[in-house]
């Protein structure tokens, strides 16, 4: 070899070694090894380029496994149109409410350690969720021209009614505490998580604790993180880091993005008619004011989301760690919400008929009601920005669909070629 070439190599070489590598360590195994045929899973690739040719999206990364082996593991398409830049598997994506259920098992873990109770109500932590009120239109009938009304609450906000989204939680400006909420301005960039909880907790509620359904976004979780705090002593960030993220290997997951990893970030697009419009990220909060926020402040990759699935798949374990016992992944899994169900959840394209919700997640009690695939039991949640993850213990499997624009026929489409693929 020439010692020009020899040069070239071993500076091609110093410069690799020394670049930081963020690729994933996931091995995909054959698909017949857990009971999925290999043809039929390449059913995925055109669902997912379908909705890439109609620019409903840039491009996603979708994730399959079975039985703890990865069967399908694939980027589509690109992370920005203008750019044309092309997704990898190692993309980063803003996980939006894909945290709610990493915090609804960070309060299980203080549970587990008797310092909380779900009964308890939130009042216990934050004084000003105390004697709450509730918000009632005068004239059911004719509700916004004859305004509203404040009654008593006949019962204390609880960290369950949180939980499950069944705590009347005032979440916009709709429904009958949509005025107070307006009011309030609970803007999550410039008030710190401490003084957002205290507003949250002043409120009116939009119905009786426990006797309806809501989905409370970027409200209800945003206050469970803010117990978990207090609770233990650390601020959200640092009890992911420590409690969960570390033990399951969750290295690429953040609430404070690292500068050397913004450009893997995929940017986030909303559907303006034939065309996908770039949003810009939201601003961090002023210096000095701390807001990380349970209800959906994560940014991560598929394969550090396989890890938090594979521990709960696991009954609490993953990578030599116990996260939770198998009796609080019990607790959290099952419907907690009787009769109630997820009409009023707002997702064209997602039938989530035959659903109710457990903590933090939503959980499946009929598989005809849905009308797409999956077994009763399985449960899981999705992200405003697109991104979608469901566990099925019956199947052993997990599946992942990440994008940065919302698509919600391919959160069922998806399901729907991972399940058809099953052999076994």
């Amino acid at each position: 070899m020439q010692p020009i070439a020899k040069t070239f190599i071993s500076a091609l070489l110093c410069t690799l070694l020394t670049l930081p590598t963020f690729a994933e360590t996931v091995t995909v195994s054959k698909p017949e090894d857990a009971g999925i045929s290999s043809e039929r899973l390449k059913r995925i690739d055109p669902v997912v380029q379908s909705h890439i040719a109609a620019k409903d999206l840039a491009g996603a990364v979708t994730l399959v496994a079975r039985k703890g082996k990865v069967v399908h593991f694939a980027a589509h398409g690109s992370t920005d149109f203008e750019a044309n830049k092309p997704m990898r598997t190692d993309t980063l994506f803003r996980m939006a409410s894909m945290t709610k259920p990493i915090t609804a098992v960070a309060v299980l873990m203080l549970m587990e350690e008797g310092k909380l109770m779900l009964s308890d109500p939130v009042s216990k932590f934050i004084p000003e969720f105390k004697d709450p009120k509730v918000a009632m239109w005068n004239l059911p009938n004719d509700a916004r021209g004859a305004g509203v009304r404040l009654a008593t609450a006949d019962r204390e906000v609880t960290l369950q009614h949180i939980l499950t989204h069944t705590a009347g939680l005032a979440v916009s400006t709709d429904g009958p505490a949509g005025e107070y909420y307006r009011a309030a301005n609970l803007t999550q960039g410039r008030i710190s998580l401490d003084e957002y909880s205290k507003r949250a907790g002043a409120l009116p509620l939009n119905f009786q604790p426990g006797t309806q359904w809501q989905y409370t976004s970027t409200v209800g979780f945003a206050v469970l993180g803010r117990v978990v705090e207090i609770v233990s002593g650390l601020n959200l960030d640092q009890f992911f880091k420590q409690r969960i993220f570390t033990p399951l290997g969750m290295n690429n997951t953040y609430f404070n993005i690292p500068a050397n990893r913004m450009s893997d970030v995929a940017p986030v697009y909303t559907r303006n008619g034939q065309n996908l419009v770039k949003q810009n990220p939201a601003p961090p909060p002023p210096p000095g004011v701390e807001f990380y926020s349970g209800a959906g402040g994560l940014t991560g990759t598929a394969e550090d989301y396989l890890q938090f699935c594979q521990m709960l798949l696991n009954g609490g374990q993953w990578n030599g760690a116990r996260i939770l016992s198998r009796k609080s992944v019990e607790l959290m899994t099952d419907n907690a919400i009787g009769n109630l169900d997820l009409r009023n959840y707002p997702e064209p394209g997602q039938n989530l008929s035959g659903y109710g919700f457990g903590l933090g997640v939503r959980v499946r009690k009929s598989t005809g009601a849905s009308g797409w695939l999956g077994s009763v039991g399985d449960y899981g949640w999705a992200g405003a920005n697109g991104t979608y993850f469901w566990i099925d213990p019956k199947e052993q499997l997990i599946g992942i669909v990440l994008m940065a624009t919302r698509v919600g026929r391919l959160r069922t489409e998806f399901p729907n070629t991972v399940y058809q693929a099953i052999v076994d």
